[in-house]
């Protein structure tokens, strides 16, 4: 089980900087790496990744040292425990409103009594069952598998304070986006309820001891990092877009 370096990272209170991907690239996590991000951020639910090319590009991740997360298409239990099964060292797990829902996340990612996360026999994980015992590899699994629940509704909001008692929890992530469309304001995180909704649940999970996430672009980073944020990413087309802009301005 390889060491998951982005929640050592994370841990020491640095901020571990990622991309998100929605295209099926082993190629682009590669470059991800060489470019100097810490994580990739393999976005099956709003994109068209597949569970196999989930595992490609996990095998690529694993090659050059870029730590592999994935966001399941739903919080289902059965579409988290697939993400792991191809060897991902987290997920981001979408829509999470409630403490029952947090509680569900964990058990889908952690083995052991109750859990909702099968233990097989020869999964990519587990060295298709060639390395070492289960029981060790259950035990490595359970220590470098990275939760981070994405707090994104009002619902979330006013169930915080719950959500943040629920154990094996590593990141709070605020998703702008959707939290501005449930809170009446589509696409505009920048109106005012919403700015306040934000300041608020970092403030919460902060006090609480706990790591807040949140997506950044070059403009805000440095402010999200202010916040707090130890999980921050940016999105694959926006640093295509800047390349581009500043390739296409030089004429």
């Amino acid at each position: 089980m390889k060491p998951n370096r982005m929640k050592e990272k994370i841990a020491r209170g640095e901020p571990a900087l990622g991309c998100s991907v929605m295209v099926p690239s082993p190629q682009v996590v590669e470059m991800l790496r060489f470019a100097g991000f810490d994580w990739v951020l393999i976005d099956c639910e709003h994109g068209s990744i597949g569970p196999a090319d989930v595992e490609l590009m996990t095998m690529a991740a694993d090659a050059v040292g870029i730590t592999p997360i994935g966001r399941p298409r739903t919080k289902a239990a059965a579409d988290i425990t697939g993400l792991m099964d191809r060897g991902v060292l987290g997920v981001q797990v979408p829509h999470v409103n409630s403490a029952a829902d947090a509680r569900a996340s964990v058990a889908a990612v952690k083995f052991g009594p109750g859990a909702a996360r099968g233990l097989a026999a020869g999964t990519r994980p587990d060295s298709w069952g060639l390395g070492s015992r289960m029981p060790d590899f259950a035990t490595a699994a359970n220590a470098q598998s990275l939760v981070c629940v994405q707090i994104e509704h009002a619902e979330a909001i006013a169930n915080l304070d719950e959500i943040l008692t629920v154990e094996g929890i590593d990141v709070f992530f605020i998703g702008p986006s959707d939290l501005s469309q449930s809170m009446g304001f589509p696409g505009d995180p920048k109106a005012a309820p919403i700015a306040a909704a934000i300041d608020t649940a970092l403030a919460k999970i902060r006090a609480a001891g706990c790591t807040p996430g949140m997506p950044a672009t070059a403009e805000t980073l440095k402010r999200v990092v202010g916040q707090g944020c130890g999980y921050v990413y940016t999105h694959l087309p926006r640093l295509l877009g800047a390349g581009a802009s500043a390739f296409l301005k030089a004429r």
